[in-house]
């Protein structure tokens, strides 16, 4: 497993909850700089939660949807995503914003918006 590692994702139906977890095992990064991504069949990956912000900063749709929280003594962020929709399925990642520019990506955890 690499330091930054997702889990939580699977099958949720539309209007459901899904939270997913991101635990970074590495001191050299802080949940204080690890952001939300996702990437859907096809489409470029986007940010969809910004660490230093305990909601979205995305100022879509999104931002009334998704949940940004952190549990320092878990040395673990989370994404709540209320209210799911189809347009939601993706692999969502999480990451260090350094890291990120430097192409370093884990496994991710995919999310499944299914009836």
């Amino acid at each position: 497993q690499g330091p930054i590692v997702e889990s939580g994702g699977g099958l949720v139906q539309p209007g459901g909850s899904l939270r997913l977890s991101c635990v970074v095992s590495d001191s050299l990064y802080n949940i204080a700089n690890v952001n939300w991504y996702r990437q859907a069949p096809g489409k470029q990956r986007e940010l969809v939660a910004v660490a230093t912000s305990d909601t979205t900063n995305d100022p879509n749709s999104l931002k009334s949807r998704f949940t940004n929280s952190r549990d320092s003594a878990r040395n673990a962020v989370y994404l709540q995503i209320n209210n799911a929709k189809p347009e939601d399925a993706a692999v969502y990642y999480c990451n260090d914003a350094v890291r990120s520019q430097f192409g370093l990506w884990g496994q991710g955890t995919q999310v499944t918006v299914a009836a």
